[in-house]
């Protein structure tokens, strides 16, 4: 266990005995069924006339409100965020979960959708939560790509920032070489399937839009490069990668941030991390594994990561 010296006794991670490979890790718990929790899905609109849908699990009390947000094309009701919020709730925490444009229940009206340093449907988001909830803390939890756009967004806004504690789980830290190790060796598994995926929204956007961009390729490189890079503004692939990637922001970040990654993710490498920002930056405080995979940490004492995360919020 690597982290740096604090106050709080963080439990080690141990790995079930029959999950030797980081993959059982990153795959097995996405086939978990989640308790149920009661959750209300509202509608908050957004300054283009679009709309983010978001699930609200509300607790009545002065607790902190935790934001959540999940990974590249997944939604609020992947097993993950509902264990999560299943767990926050014992603890007598609201917790709010965003899908962002087109992973939610029904595909969003504007050609635009979401990418790895989308933030300002992360301000929309802040800021409904802190007029909804004017007396609650805001605290903030990100799963990959999630986690990476957070990061980027606590840079951004520093100490103006809405959320006053946060927690980033396995982020990118570097997207253009995350996406050439997506196109090697057993990741190709995962590519293909954020690949299908993602080729079947753009079929759906194209009958939206004519001019939608033409996704013809067969890598997250060449989806980035044909779609997500003109739909959002950018030059090119390479382009969105170099003002997108988290590393460059981590430095700015003025709120406590706890990062918790395995040393052995395949899918966002933990050798790409700024690590010398992360140890000098004293709001920001490293709890990286030497097992375990990719959002993913099948422990021998059930639910390691969510106790992990509700113990640095407590803190």
């Amino acid at each position: 266990m690597n982290h740096r010296d604090s106050n709080i006794d963080f439990e080690p991670f141990e790995s079930v005995l029959w999950a030797p490979s980081v993959h059982i890790h990153t795959i097995l718990p996405s086939f978990s069924k989640p308790p149920a929790v009661p959750t209300k899905r509202i509608e908050i609109e957004t300054p283009d006339d679009d709309f983010l849908e978001i699930d609200l699990l509300h607790t009545q009390t002065e607790k902190p409100i935790v934001a959540l947000f999940h990974g590249l094309e997944g939604s609020s009701e992947r097993p993950y965020i509902r264990n999560l919020m299943y767990h926050l709730r014992q603890e007598g925490y609201s917790s709010v979960a965003l899908n962002f444009r087109g992973c939610g229940s029904r595909m969003n009206n504007q050609p635009r959708m979401y990418h790895s340093g989308e933030t300002s449907d992360y301000a929309t988001f802040f800021k409904w939560i802190s007029k909804t909830f004017p007396n609650n803390e805001i605290y903030a939890v990100g799963f990959s790509l999630g986690a990476n756009a957070l990061v980027k967004s606590l840079g951004e806004e520093g100490a103006q920032h809405w959320v006053s504690k946060a927690v980033t789980v396995s982020p990118p830290y570097s997207l253009k070489d995350g996406s050439v190790a997506m196109n090697t060796g057993f990741n190709k598994i995962y590519q293909k399937r954020f690949i299908r995926t993602l080729a079947a929204k753009t079929q759906l956007k194209k009958k939206q839009f004519p001019d939608f961009p033409i996704f013809t390729g067969s890598t997250m490189y060449d989806f980035d490069d044909q779609v997500t890079a003109p739909l959002h503004g950018f030059k090119n692939a390479d382009d969105y990668y170099a003002k997108s990637s988290s590393g460059q922001f981590y430095e700015y970040v003025k709120k406590p941030l706890l990062i918790i990654h395995s040393k052995e993710d395949t899918i966002c490498p933990l050798e790409f991390a700024p690590h010398c920002v992360l140890k000098s930056n004293p709001h920001i405080e490293t709890l990286f594994t030497e097992k375990g995979g990719h959002v993913g940490f099948l422990s021998s004492k059930p639910h390691w990561l969510n106790r992990s995360i509700i113990k640095w919020l407590k803190a």
